[in-house]
């Protein structure tokens, strides 16, 4: 099939990858404006489709927006079987979703109309879900409101995010396989009027640590940053995040210290970090963190 590709982030390079080497012809992959990266943040940094795609020859565009009619003309003459989307973090206006032969079909990392929108992966372990999936959908102009092709299911468990999503890259990219070679039988299946619920955009304010919640709750948010942004708390004035906890024992005062070892009061019960890193920082076990800065216990953070 002549397929047009459209994603940034690393959680779309799998599928790109899959295409090419199933013999598809990716004839265009779209992707978002390189940004500002590098040492300082002054050299613009390529996405990581759009460094996929140049290794593999394939032409890159990354246009701002898609309303112009000279944008959509461009993409219109690219005559395209069907264009893949996954995560690409544009809106795609009628006209490109009209233009493929075979219209768009998107890869949404939460198993709809669960968890529609932008963070379905950090949403669903925020929230406790027990499990979670992929789904092949069918685009049209509301958020993630087409009708289904495929989904698959997998368990959270204590994955972080960055696990989570990985591993849903790799599903995705061998469901969206499936489903091409099975396109012409497949009967997209509308999405249940019940269960909806909203991803909404992380903001980095959500990352501060609230141990007036329960510890259960805590390690899930904590899950749910890593390895962006990062839950962090202050202390001193300098933040620290954390990058991996348990639940414990105890009962104290919320983000108060109720030993030598941080492991800190919650709502209810209490959480044991385990890995950690100061600003500026190498990430390190918690133990090694505290040899040469040591938080005694009734320790309160900020």
């Amino acid at each position: 099939m002549r397929i047009i590709f459209m994603g940034t982030p690393d959680f779309a390079v799998p599928a790109l990858a899959a295409l090419v080497e199933a013999g598809h012809e990716v004839v265009a992959a779209y992707t978002q404006p390189p940004r500002p990266g590098g040492r300082r943040g002054k050299e613009l940094t390529p996405s990581p489709v759009h460094k996929e795609a140049e290794t593999r020859g394939i032409e890159v565009r990354h246009p701002v927006s898609l309303k112009g009619a000279d944008e959509q003309a461009m993409f219109a003459a690219l005559e395209a079987d069907i264009a893949v989307v996954a995560a690409y973090g544009l809106i795609l206006p009628q006209a490109i979703l009209d233009a493929p032969r075979f219209g768009c079909l998107n890869i949404h990392a939460s198993i709809l109309p669960r968890w529609r929108g932008a963070a379905p992966v950090q949403r669903a372990i925020l929230a406790g879900d027990p499990t979670t999936g992929v789904t092949i959908m069918q685009m049209e102009a509301g958020l993630d409101t087409g009708p289904m092709l495929a989904t698959l299911r997998t368990t959270i468990d204590r994955k972080t995010a960055g696990e989570l999503t990985g591993e849903l890259a790799d599903k995705g990219a061998g469901l969206l396989l499936a489903t091409l070679r099975n396109l012409k039988v497949h009967r997209p299946v509308p999405q249940p009027e019940d269960g909806v619920t909203y991803a909404k955009k992380i903001d980095k304010a959500e990352a501060r640590i609230d141990f007036a919640q329960s510890a259960e709750a805590v390690e899930r948010q904590i899950r749910a940053f890593m390895p962006a942004p990062g839950a962090f708390f202050e202390l001193g004035g300098e933040r620290y995040k954390v990058l991996g906890a348990d639940v414990a024992e105890g009962s104290g005062a919320p983000g108060t210290t109720l030993d030598d070892v941080l492991t800190l009061a919650c709502g209810t019960g209490a959480i044991r970090i385990t890995r950690i890193q100061r600003a500026g920082k190498p990430a390190m076990d918690t133990a090694d963190l505290l040899r040469g800065r040591p938080i005694p216990a009734g320790t309160t953070l900020g």
